[in-house]
C-alpha cells in the first residue's frame, strides 16, 4: 500500500508519501481499505512538534477513516468484511490506503450517507454533539461560534440553530462569513477586523472557543451573567486562558466537555443518523490525494481551508452502494 510518512517534525514537506507493507488485523482490530483519511488542525500542529501531543517518529499520521473492511481479527465478526465503515486508528495510520481500527470505535456506514460525508461527520460531529449538549443553549441565547467555518465550526452552526439559538459565526474573511450564513448564522462578523468585538455590544450567552489565545479571552469578554464558554480547541497555538475568580466575579461558566466511551458511541452513532437524514450537513472544502498530504497541512495552516479537507486514495469502490 501507500501512506504518509512523518519522519521528522517540522514542515509540511516532512510530510512524505512511500510504498509501505500492509498492516495485519490483530485480535479485536479490523482492516479497512481507506478511501478517505480524515485531516484535523490538531494533527498539523503535530506534524510541526508543537501540538498537544508529540508521537515518536517515524509515524504514518491521521486518526479519522472510512472505507470497506477487508479483513477482521480474531473476535471480529467476518461479517463485517465488505461493509462500509467508519473509525478512529487511535491517532496514527490514517493517512493511508489501508488502515487498523479497533472494532469497538467502528461505525457502520448508513445506507443514505455517502462514505466521504460519513468521514467529515465522524470526530467533528461527536465533538459539536457534546458540545451544544454541555452548553444547554437555550430558545433565545446569544451563541458565538469560533473558527466558524472550519469542521466543528460549521456543524455547531447547525446544531446552535436547531436547539433555538441565535448564532454568531466568528470566521476570517468574507469566503468563510458567507458560508457560516448560508449555513444559518444569523450573524458572521470577520475576525480579521481588529474592531470585530464592537459587533458584539448585546453580548453573548454561551461560547463555542476552538481558537484559544488572545481570540478566546476577547470572546470570553463578552458573555453576559449567567454566560458559558466551552473551551475545545487551541487554533492559535494557546489554549484561552481565565482566572476562575474572574469568571466568578462574571457569573461565568466555564466547561471543557469529557465523554466516556459509552458517550462518545451515543453521540458519533446520533451525528451519522442526524448527517443520513439531512438535519446536519457536513462541509467538505477540499479534496485531495494521498500524496499531496503536504499541501493539505500547508493550506490549513494558511488558513485557506473551508469546512473539512479530506484526502483520498481512489479506493472509493463503495461510491455507488
Amino acid at each position: 500500500m501507500r501512506a504518509v510518512w512523518l519522519r521528522d517534525f517540522g514542515a509540511p514537506t516532512q510530510l512524505r508519501i512511500e510504498d509501505t507493507p500492509d498492516p495485519t488485523p490483530a485480535p479485536e482490530t479490523v482492516l479497512v481499505d481507506v478511501a478517505y483519511a480524515n485531516i484535523t488542525f490538531v494533527e498539523t500542529q503535530v506534524r510541526a512538534g508543537n501540538g498537544p501531543y508529540r508521537p515518536s517518529l517515524p509515524t504514518i499520521p491521521g486518526n479519522g477513516v472510512g472505507g470497506l473492511v477487508r479483513a477482521v481479527g480474531e473476535g471480529v465478526d467476518p461479517a463485517l468484511v465488505g461493509t462500509r465503515v467508519v473509525g478512529s486508528t487511535g491517532g496514527s495510520g490514517g493517512y493511508a490506503e489501508a488502515a487498523l481500527v479497533a472494532a469497538d470505535v467502528l461505525y457502520r456506514v448508513p445506507d443514505a450517507l455517502a462514505l466521504d460525508a460519513a468521514v467529515a461527520v465522524l470526530a467533528d460531529g461527536r465533538t459539536a454533539s457534546l458540545l451544544t449538549e454541555a452548553a444547554k443553549i437555550k430558545p433565545g441565547d446569544r451563541v458565538l461560534i469560533e473558527a466558524a467555518a472550519g469542521g466543528v465550526g460549521t456543524l455547531l452552526i447547525q446544531l446552535a440553530k436547531a436547539a433555538g439559538g441565535t448564532v454568531i459565526a466568528l470566521a476570517g474573511g468574507a469566503r468563510k462569513t458567507e458560508l457560516a450564513t448560508g449555513l444559518g448564522a444569523d450573524q458572521a462578523i470577520d475576525y480579521l477586523d481588529p474592531a470585530w468585538p464592537a459587533h458584539l455590544e448585546a453580548g453573548v450567552d454561551v461560547v463555542f472557543d476552538g481558537v484559544g489565545g488572545a481570540t478566546g479571552s476577547t470572546a470570553f469578554e463578552q458573555l453576559r451573567p449567567g454566560g458559558r464558554i466551552l473551551t475545545y480547541g487551541l487554533a492559535s497555538g494557546h489554549w484561552t486562558v481565565i482566572a476562575d475568580d474572574e469568571a466568578r466575579a462574571r457569573d461565568v461558566t466555564i466547561i471543557r466537555p469529557t465523554a466516556g466511551p459509552e458517550d462518545m458511541r451515543r453521540l458519533t452513532e446520533s451525528a451519522l443518523r442526524a448527517a443520513a437524514d439531512g438535519t446536519l450537513r457536513p462541509v467538505i472544502g477540499q479534496r485531495l490525494p494521498l500524496e499531496r498530504a503536504a499541501e493539505a497541512h500547508a493550506a490549513i495552516e494558511a488558513r485557506q481551508t473551508v469546512g473539512k479537507t479530506l484526502l483520498v486514495t481512489g479506493r472509493d469502490s463503495a461510491r455507488d452502494r
